[in-house]
Order: structure tokens, then C-alpha cells, then sequence
């Protein structure tokens, strides 16, 4: 079981770095957002942090 939860420590850290490389802070704060309002079961954070993110991800690269 310890390495289970060391196995998805990992994982849930490196997806948040690649997150971070590619969509920067907002996107991380986004995702956090939306992760923290579906585990809450709250509407209103998770569409928050959803709106973020599909503001950061639209945005044409230059």
C-alpha cells in the first residue's frame, strides 16, 4: 500500500509540473480549483477553476 501512495504522489506531481510548464500559474491555480470544488461537491469552485482553465487553454500561442 505505501508504494501505491508513493506511486500516485509522484504522478499527481508530475502532471502538475507539466500543467504548470505548459499553461503556467493560472492553469495550475484552475486545475487546483476545479480539483478542490469536485472533491467539496461544490459547483460554484469546480466551475470556477473550469472557466480558468478553458480561459488560459483558448488563448492563441504567439
Amino acid at each position: 500500500m505505501p508504494a501505491f501512495a508513493i506511486a500516485m504522489a509522484v504522478l499527481v506531481v508530475a502532471f502538475d509540473r507539466v500543467v504548470e510548464t505548459k499553461y503556467g500559474t493560472i492553469g495550475v491555480a484552475g486545475l487546483t480549483l476545479m480539483i478542490i470544488g469536485i472533491k467539496a461537491k461544490n459547483a460554484t469552485c469546480s466551475i470556477a477553476g473550469g472557466a480558468m482553465l478553458a480561459s488560459v487553454i483558448s488563448q492563441p500561442t504567439g
